[in-house]
């Protein structure tokens, strides 16, 4: 054959290409890594089927008509009740029988709607945000509405001015109280965090000191010893006659709690960015304010978005010690129902639908914390 003859070109082996490829580099590897794989097989094999068989094919779906966006739709003649329910798999007519009470707590059922209300403004901000794409315009939609969207919000919520109906706070439960105290915790500690993390690096001994003290001290100090301050031992500080609502305390808590938390997060952003960045930016003239809002904090917070967000993540399970202060949080509120004589037993449903809409909404954070990452990532990446 001539030296300078074209060969047919050879495909590869089939072990390096393809789905037997990802399979040799990722799950058989090794001998430990494939004992491993199939250890792992086996543990979902035993387990993920009798689960599905619970929670979807035995389960129980009877809940008679249910109106859903003012149309009924009928699963059945007749809801199931515990009786009925079966014990092959779940009882899924409990959880819709305590859906309110899960979400509201004990909000009086004729106003549900001003939350609901809520809720569709939360979606219609995030859209509006979302479409606006010009970063000059939507920075002064912000802005704008850090103000406007807390007022209409609790309003609504909260009612008065003679408009709407006042719904105490003690009346506030489920997964809306859960969300307005993350909510709350998260964004205001945010700033917080922010001057905390500029104070404990700041020149001046005093603002450092203060600052340093300050973090220390509630990093030191567990969330429940603060919230149980906050609710009965502040009050003694208070004249008579002067009481500050509990979720209003509460609140204050968990913000000076986790602000300490987000300062030592923005600290790791800022000792991360080089000396260089702050001689530049002395070099050019400009002032401790511009330099850190211009320069300094937009690639501290870029690199700090990771542990940002399991912060917040944390805080946001952290929610659920407000029970010890009598606020009946979304975990709280599926524990009080699982008293009621009617449905004694049901319990472990309401656990699985807790864990199911929690899972979703930190899933979502955790995507959301990844897409920022890409975002604003200025690194080249091969």
């Amino acid at each position: 054959m001539p030296i300078n003859e074209l060969q047919a070109v050879r495909k590869p082996p089939i072990s390096q290409i393809g789905v037997v490829l990802w399979l040799r580099s990722n799950l058989f590897s090794s001998w430990t890594n494939g004992a491993l794989t199939i250890l792992s097989l086996y543990m979902l094999y035993i387990s993920v089927p009798p689960l599905l068989d619970w929670i979807l094919i035995s389960a129980n779906f009877n809940f008679g008509t249910v109106n859903i966006f003012g149309f009924n739709i009928q699963f059945s003649e007749e809801m199931a009740t515990n009786a009925n329910c079966g014990q092959e798999g779940a009882c899924w007519p409990f959880v819709y029988e305590k859906f309110d009470m899960f979400i509201y707590g004990f909000y009086p059922r004729e106003e549900i709607w001003r939350p609901n209300l809520v809720f569709v403004f939360t979606a219609l901000l995030f859209i509006i945000v979302k479409l606006v794409r010009n970063y000059k315009y939507k920075n002064k939609v912000l802005l704008s509405l850090v103000v406007i969207y807390p007022t209409i919000s609790y309003f609504l919520i909260a009612g008065g001015l003679g408009i709407l109906s006042v719904v105490e706070t003690y009346k506030w439960g489920g997964l809306m109280l859960t969300l307005i105290i993350a909510g709350v915790g998260i964004i205001v500690s945010f700033p917080l965090g922010i001057l905390l993390a500029l104070g404990r690096q700041s020149k001046l001994t005093a603002i450092r000191t203060s600052s340093v003290f300050y973090i220390e001290f509630i990093r030191a100090v567990p969330l429940i010893t603060i919230l149980f301050m906050a609710s009965n031992v502040l009050p003694l500080f208070f004249e008579s006659g002067v009481n500050i609502d509990k979720l209003v305390r509460a609140l204050i808590a968990i913000t000076l709690f986790q602000a300490a938390y987000m300062a030592e997060v923005v600290r790791g952003g800022l000792q991360a960015i080089p000396r260089g960045q702050y001689e530049a930016a002395d070099a050019i003239g400009l002032s401790y304010l511009q330099k850190n809002l211009l320069i300094i904090l937009p690639q501290a917070l870029k690199i700090s978005i990771p542990n940002i967000v399991g912060s917040s993540i944390s805080l946001f399970k952290d929610t659920t010690l407000v029970l010890i202060i009598g606020l009946m949080d979304f975990l709280s509120m599926v524990t009080a129902t699982t008293g009621d004589k009617f449905w004694l037993g049901r319990h472990l449903e309401g656990y699985i639908f807790v864990a199911m809409v929690m899972w979703v909404m930190l899933y979502t954070m955790s995507r959301y914390s990844k897409k920022l990452e890409l975002r604003f990532n200025t690194e080249n990446s091969n």
